[in-house]
């Protein structure tokens, strides 16, 4: 699935999927994670108008862009619109987060939960279908419990997941390519692990120039193990890594916190 890119303050430098020492898709919320998403109150409001698939504007004119997702269907992102409209249209939110300083657009960007209830917006359009976790969120629980509502949404087939494309085959570059600049989940199995400089090379083919890779910096690798994954150990194993698509001789996915890999065959 390919995502469009934000703009380059939104996604450089931050990543998240299951946050850990790489959790399983098969994750449960338990009640200590319920409030996984809580953060600080940042305030509350009435939704005036829906703006698009992850964003709305409040009646003070304060914009809300969702935080932890993407939309679902890029290109597409009309059935996440509307499923987002049917949750929150009129309503009265509460609103949370780590930060409740305004992009350079002037919006904020916040987890967004109605009037009574501990339950995220995000969570819910997870568990439809209709968003996927994206690289913004750096709280462990908060992210497990996103997580574990797309896995729910995922193993249902709902929404996006209905169809055969929603993730990318590791193998089929040019299907990738063709998202550049785009967020994006890709599955394969890890061909080889190479360090070539700063950089370590997640391969899932033998041609560098063609051939889709995960990369990892020598200045994102301490905290990438430091969070329980050993990349050598990769090698050979299936694994799911999301973020933006990039093409340096192939695509390419730079992994920059171990929660962007999942792993697909076992703990």
């Amino acid at each position: 699935m390919q995502l469009a890119r934000r703009g380059a303050v939104d996604h450089r430098g931050l990543a998240v999927s299951a946050w850990f020492g790489l959790m399983l898709v098969t994750m449960t919320i338990g009640p200590s994670s319920a409030a996984g998403c809580s953060f600080e109150p940042q305030g509350e409001g009435r939704v005036a108008a829906i703006l698009d698939a992850r964003s709305f504007r409040l009646e003070d004119g304060r914009e809300i862009r969702l935080a932890g997702v993407e939309p679902a269907m890029p290109g597409q992102a009309k059935p996440s619109q509307i499923a987002l409209s049917a949750i929150l249209a009129g309503r009265e939110v509460t609103l949370r987060g780590e930060d409740d300083a305004p992009d350079r657009y002037g919006r904020h960007t916040a987890f967004v939960f109605l009037a009574d209830s501990e339950t995220s917006v995000q969570s819910e359009l997870l568990r439809q279908g209709q968003a996927v976790v994206s690289s913004d969120v750096t709280n462990k629980d908060c992210a497990s419990l996103l997580m574990a509502a797309e896995a729910e949404g995922r193993q249902a087939k709902r929404g996006a997941w209905a169809g055969a494309a929603a993730i990318k085959n590791a193998e089929s570059s040019d299907d990738i390519l063709a998202g550049i600049g785009r967020f994006a989940l890709v599955e394969g199995r890890v061909l080889s692990v190479r360090q070539t400089g700063a950089t370590t090379y997640l391969n899932f083919g033998r041609n560098w120039t063609r051939d889709f890779a995960v990369t990892i910096s020598r200045r994102a690798m301490p905290g990438v193990e430091s969070a329980g994954l050993a990349v050598k150990s990769l090698e050979k194993r299936r694994i799911r890594v999301r973020g933006w698509v990039d093409a340096r001789g192939g695509p390419r996915i730079e992994v920059l916190r171990a929660g962007q890999i999942e792993l697909l065959d076992g703990n």
